[in-house]
């Protein structure tokens, strides 16, 4: 007996299960767009680990966080499609769910503040989607509460499975889905929060009439800096493994 629950489904089973799903839905002419993760690290880029890392400040969340990333990994994730505000995702598990993620757009005034407080130091977009930036910078936009990355309370979600825990498998699975999105695809989160990273861009050419050099190499954000200023240990995986 499973008191409602379906039985358990084994990861290699599910993992069949989520292949012919996909399977299923392509040949019926959906567009799908699966994400995937490795034993590794969830994410590789700076943008991607941050999203991670925020996403494990969620305190409340952290007993399901470690079944999302593991879902992930297993391929559960068959579909994910990120627009402006929203994801939505199907995720296999003992039967195929919909989840749907909705973020509040960044207040007008906090992105004023966001993008005020980064005059003057981003010179180009491309810079800004590689994360090469100074330090200070990359702190003022990841800063938690007050930075682009939204609080647990800027964050609802829903999924169709019969768990009641305010935070599924599957949903989290989602979320790390974004962070392994936004490796290949940065712009998404801007998008994710409705604002527009280029006028970033533009403030700082606005308010810097003289002609501003890029960033010192020592104050670029390196791997090690990233690693003592947001706490994300680049080189080990340790808090990514289930």
């Amino acid at each position: 007996m499973y008191f409602g629950w379906k039985p358990y489904v084994p990861v290699a089973k599910r993992r069949q299960q989520a292949e012919r799903a996909a399977a299923k839905l392509k040949k019926s002419g959906e567009a799908m767009s699966p994400v995937t993760a490795g034993r590794g690290a969830i994410a590789t880029t700076f943008w991607g680990k941050a999203w991670c890392q925020n996403l494990e400040r969620y305190s409340d969340y952290s007993n399901r966080l470690p079944r999302g990333r593991t879902y992930l990994r297993n391929g559960s994730v068959i579909d994910l499609q990120i627009a402006a505000g929203q994801a939505q995702a199907r995720v296999m598990g003992s039967s195929l769910y919909r989840i749907s993620v909705k973020i509040s757009a960044v207040p007008f005034a906090q992105w004023q503040r966001i993008a005020q407080d980064c005059a003057r130091s981003i010179d180009s977009w491309v810079e800004l989607l590689e994360g090469r930036l100074s330090t200070a910078v990359m702190e003022r936009i990841t800063r938690p509460g007050a930075g682009l990355f939204p609080s647990p309370k800027e964050v609802t979600f829903n999924c169709s499975c019969p768990d009641s825990a305010a935070m599924c498998k599957h949903v989290a699975a989602t979320l790390y889905g974004i962070g392994a999105r936004l490796d290949a695809e940065p712009e998404l989160l801007f998008g994710l929060r409705k604002v527009d990273a280029k006028e970033l861009i533009a403030r700082a050419g606005e308010d810097a009439p003289l002609a501003r050099k890029r960033p010192a190499a020592a104050r670029l954000l390196d791997s090690a800096a990233l690693a003592g200023v947001f706490g994300i240990d680049l080189a080990s995986t340790a808090k990514l493994v289930s």
